[in-house]
């Protein structure tokens, strides 16, 4: 919902380090496979009970998430970088409720499959209007530079990292956080559908 509004504070935060990056030759695929294998040690973090080297972890992978794309953008983005920016985000996305669910699964396993269900409706509502939006050569006029059609939600990337940074801060909280992003998600898949149902009619 915001990540539009917040993409030029992006722009400028990430340039300094991206152009130091760049300088130095580190590759944007390099980030993101980097920011992944960082990310996705959040998950026995939380499981442990770690849950601040959690949120640090979980940091880490986002401001890699922006610099890997700032980096690309200096040289010549890529296909392959594109493919694995959405591929990795959405597993990374999915660990982190996993990793709730399996630290306490008495309490948290059911909220946790609800809240990843929710992802499955946003992920794939995602990845088949990208995929028909490209064949039909449409543009998001908010994500220009994005490798994908970005079809922005009530619930985009800086609302993810809002609620992971929820759930790490207050753990006791996570089941009524979840399912309130999980019917946010929700609701944003549901509104993806409708665009999709009117963008992609057959036409007359």
């Amino acid at each position: 919902m915001l990540d539009a509004r917040l993409l030029p504070l992006q722009r400028r935060l990430t340039h300094p380090p991206a152009e130091l990056l760049h300088g130095l030759g580190v590759r944007p695929d390099h980030i993101t496979l980097a920011g992944f294998a960082i990310g996705i040690l959040a998950l026995p973090a939380i499981w442990a009970g770690f849950y601040g080297i959690g949120l640090v972890l979980i940091l880490i992978n986002r401001v890699a998430d922006g610099l890997d794309g700032a980096v690309a953008r200096m040289g010549t983005p890529t296909d392959r970088g594109a493919f694995l920016d959405i591929a990795l985000d959405f597993v990374f996305y999915a660990a982190v409720p996993l990793g709730f669910a399996l630290a306490d699964p008495s309490r948290n396993a059911l909220p946790a499959a609800v809240l990843i269900f929710s992802f499955v409706g946003t992920g794939s509502s995602f990845l088949a209007f990208s995929v028909l939006a490209e064949k039909r050569r449409l543009t998001a006029e908010d994500f220009p530079t994005k490798g994908l059609y970005y079809l922005g939600g009530l619930t985009e990337g800086f609302e993810t990292i809002l609620f992971f940074v929820a759930f790490c801060l207050w753990p006791g909280a996570f089941i009524w956080l979840a399912y309130l992003f999980a019917a946010m998600a929700l609701i944003t898949t549901v509104a993806r559908w409708m665009m999709g149902w009117q963008v992609f009619a057959p036409e007359p």
